[in-house]
């Protein structure tokens, strides 16, 4: 209960966090200021806008199905945020270090799809009911690409095992040595470290199966330019239409804490997760200035700095994305992930396999 609860509190930190770096991005990128009266250069203004949620009347449409309505957004919210129990955030803080750890998080984070659908039927609106039907065949779509993409780094991993995934990319493998060759020099790389040993290195076509894991991660988490099933013009406000208050904020704070879901899952597969960008050359031993010795104080700071550092940073891009690009079309939408995404992650995952036997043999 301890650790639900702290949990619990720093992500509610990093919705504060999250919530005024949008404006402030939203407002850069479209040249205005964005909140300014809020405390110095508005830094309350989430904090008063939490405050105003709390105290709104929690409005129920007279023909609603109460049992539905009123449940939903805490089934999308625990969804979302069950997926951080397998989530390493250092080399030994972890909450639940189980075996198939990808699977899980690729398998509870889908039970969302029960919540939304059941906030827009929940709710006996039309407007609700359409929104909740987008958003279902949507993140139903984009699933598969997702997948595929996952599957690629676990074939190359041969773990589902998201710590072990994370440890493998702090060590140069032998097929890294060859690839660059530092096997035939006899270059000593036991210790090289840093981004060499990171999965975008180990298998060079996973730069391309990561971008397809952000796009579909944008599409699952209702960020635009895939936020169809809220576009404000044709549906209101999508299948969370009729919620008012604190409910309202519930299915926000689900949306913020996938977008961090999405992030450190893209770092820790594809970016080294808690380990450091910065390798071992010569006499200058970065990786180890900025590692520290794993299961000490020291270590937990530096691979819980590491990892938070990248997922803000994917975390910006995704505010960057947002209000840079106009929205998709319904067509466009399904062809991007039907007739694009789908083909190249399952060629991506032939690729994989091929890559992994040659490395071996």
């Amino acid at each position: 209960m301890t650790a639900f609860l702290i949990s619990l509190g720093l992500l509610l930190i990093y919705i504060l966090l999250a919530g005024y770096a949008e404006r402030k991005t939203a407002a850069f990128i479209q040249d205005r200021l964005g909140p300014t009266e809020m405390g110095p250069k508005g830094i309350f203004v989430m904090i008063a806008d939490g405050l105003k949620l709390i105290q709104k009347e929690d409005i129920i449409p007279q023909k609603a199905h109460r049992f539905f309505f009123l449940s939903a957004p805490f089934i999308i919210f625990m969804a979302v945020f069950a997926g951080f129990a397998v989530v390493p955030l250092t080399s030994s803080i972890i909450g639940s270090e189980t075996a198939t750890g990808v699977f899980y998080v690729l398998a509870i984070t889908s039970l969302d799809i029960i919540g939304i659908f059941m906030a827009g039927w929940g709710a006996n609106s039309k407007f609700t009911l359409y929104g909740a039907m987008r958003s279902v065949s949507q993140i139903v779509s984009y699933e598969v690409p997702l997948g595929l993409s996952v599957l690629s780094i676990v074939i190359i991993s041969q773990s589902l095992n998201l710590q072990e995934i994370c440890k493998q990319q702090g060590i140069l493998s032998e097929q890294t040595q060859y690839l660059f060759g530092l096997k035939f020099l006899g270059i000593p790389t036991n210790s090289i470290g840093g981004f060499l040993c990171w999965n975008i290195v180990r298998f060079p076509l996973s730069i391309f199966v990561m971008l397809i894991f952000f796009i579909a991660g944008l599409a699952e988490s209702n960020r635009a330019p895939f936020d169809l099933p809220e576009s404000e013009s044709e549906i209101i406000g999508g299948f969370h239409t009729e919620y008012s208050g604190f409910r309202w904020a519930v299915v926000m704070l689900s949306e913020y804490a996938m977008m961090l879901l999405v992030c450190m899952l893209t770092s820790i597969l594809f970016l080294g997760g808690w380990n450091t960008p910065l390798p071992n050359i010569g006499s200058w031993k970065f990786a180890a200035w900025t590692t520290g010795t794993p299961g000490t104080f020291l270590g937990n700071i530096w691979s819980a700095f590491w990892l938070i550092s990248k997922s803000f940073l994917l975390i910006f891009l995704q505010m960057w994305i947002r209000w840079t690009f106009p929205r998709l079309r319904v067509d466009q939408l399904t062809d991007l992930s039907w007739k694009y995404l789908t083909p190249f992650a399952l060629g991506f995952v032939i690729l994989a396999s091929v890559w992994r036997v040659l490395m071996i043999i």
